[in-house]
């Protein structure tokens, strides 16, 4: 709680359940304290900014810090990701059967990436799910549109709907823009990493 400003300690007293209210906690204390290190700078002159879709970024006395950063949690798993340059996102997702996922595949994938579903048993289609939509989600929130991006407009490679743990992907409409997409869940979650990546480099930015 040291960690945290005044503002988001009263964020973190709105909270009606103890669990979410220190899963907020511990994400941003953990948060803070890794720009710190890398901004080589004390929590009490780092704050953030919202940008016009929702996205924080970091401010240092102020001013925008060099740094991107994402943050994603889901039950009892958190994710961070910083990047010196270059827009960065993440997800992670606790895999759930609760969830009626035919209603969520037809309204959330594209033709084709629906067709690879009607291919897995009911097992590997939850699993193929959650690979997608941490994709899909790294990526909007890379971009950091929020809502006024539909996910069922563009495709994850296909080499990475069918199990590659990396690829190139472009949207539709900015296709000059490459991001470099990275499928890093293991048995306990799904997650992924969307990061802004540089063509002639051949790296991340």
């Amino acid at each position: 709680m040291d960690w945290l400003d005044e503002a988001e300690r009263s964020r973190q007293r709105r909270f009606v359940h103890p669990r979410p209210s220190r899963e907020f906690t511990l994400c941003r204390a953990a948060l803070r304290s890794l720009l710190c290190r890398e901004l080589n700078c004390s929590n009490r002159v780092l704050s953030f900014g919202i940008s016009k879709f929702g996205k924080p970024f970091a401010r240092v006395n102020g001013s925008a810090a060099p740094i991107s950063f994402n943050v994603s949690h889901s039950g009892r798993h958190g994710l961070i990701a910083l990047a010196p340059e270059g827009r960065i996102g993440v997800d992670v997702e606790e895999r759930s059967t609760k969830r009626n996922l035919d209603v969520c595949i037809r309204l959330l994938f594209a033709p084709d990436e629906r067709a690879e579903f009607e291919t897995v048993c009911a097992q590997d289609k939850v699993k193929l799910f959650y690979r997608l939509w941490t994709l899909k989600e790294a990526m909007i929130k890379a971009v950091g549109a929020g809502l006024s991006i539909d996910t069922a407009k563009f495709e994850i490679p296909l080499a990475m709907v069918r199990g590659g743990k990396s690829g190139i992907f472009r949207f539709p409409d900015t296709p000059a823009v490459a991001w470099r997409l990275e499928n890093i869940g293991n048995a306990e979650f799904a997650a992924a990493i969307a990061h802004e990546h540089d063509e002639a480099l051949g790296e991340i930015r």
